[in-house]
């Protein structure tokens, strides 16, 4: 058990991180056509190729996902995991030529170091060539690479996030599992105690200062609203599921989200939650979903673990002992 979204058969993961200008981007491929669906949760997503998971559409699956940053710039790097699958030969065949399905989300992480340098198609081909199915590297790698939270008061308050995983493996055989960029407005709750883990913080003290009662008590709108801010989410299972199913999956784990992001959905997030079937376990979808929203929350509080500031912004490890960060994984 890996306990990470490569527990579910026929996933691969890679990343592509330009750490010197803090961006990157993900690529989540999959061996055979999977089946997608897709719960646009957020006021401010930026995507590609989303259409596919709506259940009238004809293409049947898909061949990837591909997170990025660089804001909207960043969603040529699918560009690139396209033409790294067209030359294995991957793809949708359509009459005349081989089609790779790649539905895309990106995160805003122009102003965490570089403005000028995103993800491309070279990089969104390099995290074609870099996934693996044996092992996956977590924090500020990949699309979570410029990722940070706790944004109300701006970068000085701000904590570094990135990119967290989880999985659970069911003594029957199903597998439920989840990937998530973190990038959200406000703060991370611990997925246990809801506790703040990270977020918005006194830059002096280190206290952290709880955004959600901050919003809660405000008599104005704020003067400059940070709308930078986006969490993307992937679902993945070996139960079988088909387009509608799987487009509900992907609303039922959104629990996950609202045990760990505090405020929620605020109007400066652009959330996306994808959900994919690969296999063939008959789940009762309920079930599903309560496994899902288990492993996104775990999902989240790992991407904070795990991150490193990258000399730019202080990250949970240097701000908490390390036996408050144990045993989240």
């Amino acid at each position: 058990m890996k306990n990470n979204i490569l527990d579910v058969s026929g996933v691969k993961v890679g990343h592509a991180s330009d750490l010197e200008n803090g961006t990157g981007c993900t690529a989540i491929l999959f061996d055979q056509p999977a089946v997608g669906g897709v719960n646009i949760c957020g006021f401010a997503t930026g995507t590609r190729e989303i259409d596919v998971l709506s259940p009238g559409h004809l293409t049947p699956g898909i061949n990837a996902i591909c997170l990025s940053g660089g804001s909207a710039y960043g969603l040529g790097a699918a560009d690139g995991v396209m033409k790294f699958l067209e030359e294995k030969g991957v793809g949708y065949f359509a009459r005349v030529a081989l089609v790779p399905i790649v539905p895309s989300a990106i995160i805003f992480d122009l102003s965490f170091k570089s403005s000028l340098v995103r993800p491309d198609a070279r990089m969104g081909y390099q995290a074609g060539m870099n996934a693996r199915s044996e092992m996956m590297e977590q924090g500020s790698v990949g699309a979570g690479t410029g990722a940070s939270v706790g944004k109300i008061f701006g970068p000085k308050s701000a904590v570094k996030s990135g990119l967290g995983s989880a999985s659970l493996c069911a003594s029957d055989g199903l597998v439920v599992s989840a990937l998530c960029v973190v990038n959200n407005f406000g703060d991370v709750l611990d997925y246990q105690t809801g506790a703040i883990l990270a977020g918005s913080r006194n830059p002096e003290t280190n206290q952290f200062l709880d955004t959600t009662r901050f919003l809660a008590g405000m008599k104005k709108p704020l003067e400059q609203p940070v709308s930078e801010n986006t969490n993307l989410a992937v679902i993945c299972t070996n139960a079988r599921l088909d387009k509608v199913s799987a487009n509900i999956l992907a609303r039922l784990a959104e629990a996950g989200l609202a045990r760990t992001l505090s405020p929620l959905h605020s109007t400066f997030d652009g959330d996306i939650i994808f959900a994919v079937s690969l296999g063939g376990y008959q789940a009762e979808l309920n079930r599903l979903g309560i496994l899902a929203a288990e492993t996104l929350a775990r999902a989240v509080n790992n991407a904070v673990i795990f991150a490193d500031g990258l000399g730019a912004l202080p990250a949970l490890k240097d701000l908490a002992p390390e036996p408050a960060r144990s045993g989240k994984e």
